[in-house]
């Protein structure tokens, strides 16, 4: 075999690594580099016109309802719905037509009911789904996987066909006609329980959960400290979404409140009902009616989109 001295190589050391007098290859500095960065070139990625064009008409469909709702209660009279070419302009009367919707129902009690039934099943919703969820996730007792099979299996039970045994049960207990007719039946949900379960799966790794009981933490210690921290983003949504489903429901308030007790949706079915509908008295009650919804998105937008996004991230 040929020399490395006689082939005009480099010549290696006692480890074998070329020497430092040694003149390297071309592009050796080049190929040792585009190894440690990855291997090939790297591409970027960018979004073309057609992409942004798409997300910007998804955007305007989403936003102009409501500003659509807000140009039609801000003017005086139904002028804006009646002519050839409706005005896309807000009007000069907004604050006006809100003063009437307080003046033509009792919107105040409306809101109050609403914002206590919402963030109560909110509330509950978070922490006894969690709770739940960190049961059925991280704890072993018996009959676990049966009775989430029997959680699961509720959600698909229409929400219809328990309403005349629920206003049965309601009547029965004496809460007809008062909240807690509505908060009561809402305080956990089977979607609630199941979502949380899937966080806790997904983001408590069984080691944390047991070096907390190595230590000597109890079940609810271990919840608090160890499985709480890894889901409030997804416990934020879980939050919202209950909140949203409360304080747009329609159809169990009208059977368990009597009118005069009833929740903002009740209120503004108040304001349309009639044989001449006030739009812009209407649509000025649903203004106000969005506004604590918006409030809350604002309060937790940060955590929710965090939520949402947990799983883009995961690969």
């Amino acid at each position: 075999m040929a020399s490395p001295l006689a082939t005009g190589g480099p010549r290696p050391d006692t480890a074998g690594r070329p020497t430092a007098g040694d003149t390297p290859r071309p592009g050796a500095h080049a190929s040792r580099r585009s190894v440690r960065s990855g291997g090939g070139p790297r591409h970027h990625d960018s979004a073309g016109p057609l992409a942004y064009a798409l997300l910007a008409a998804v955007v305007l469909a989403s936003v102009f309802p409501l500003y659509w709702t807000f140009v039609v209660a801000s003017h005086g009279d139904n002028s804006v719905l009646g002519g050839a070419t409706p005005s896309l302009t807000p009007g000069g009367h907004l604050f006006e037509n809100i003063g009437r919707v307080f003046d033509t129902v009792d919107f105040w009690k409306a809101l109050g009911n609403s914002v206590t039934v919402a963030a109560s099943t909110a509330v509950s919703n978070v922490l006894l789904s969690s709770l739940a969820g960190f049961a059925f996730a991280k704890l072993r007792f018996p009959g676990r996987d049966a009775l989430l099979v029997v959680v699961v299996t509720t959600v698909m039970v229409p929400t219809q066909l328990g309403i005349i045994p629920l206003y049965l049960l309601v009547t029965d207990m004496g809460l007809y006609g008062r909240l807690s007719a509505l908060i009561v039946p809402a305080l956990v949900s089977a979607v609630g329980v199941f979502w949380m379960r899937q966080a806790m799966e997904e983001n408590i790794p069984d080691e944390l959960v047991e070096a907390a009981r190595v230590d000597g933490a109890g079940p609810l210690r271990t919840f608090w400290y160890v499985a709480w921290p890894g889901v409030r983003s997804t416990a934020a949504v879980l939050g919202m979404f209950t909140f949203m489903f409360a304080w747009n429901d329609y159809f169990w308030p009208l059977i368990a409140l009597p009118p005069e007790n009833g929740t903002v949706q009740i209120a503004l079915n108040q304001l349309a009902a009639g044989y001449y509908t006030d739009y812009t008295l209407m649509l000025a009650g649903v203004v106000v009616s969005v506004l604590p919804v918006l409030a809350l998105f604002a309060v937790l937008a940060r955590r929710i989109v965090s939520g949402v996004m947990a799983g883009a991230v995961k690969g």
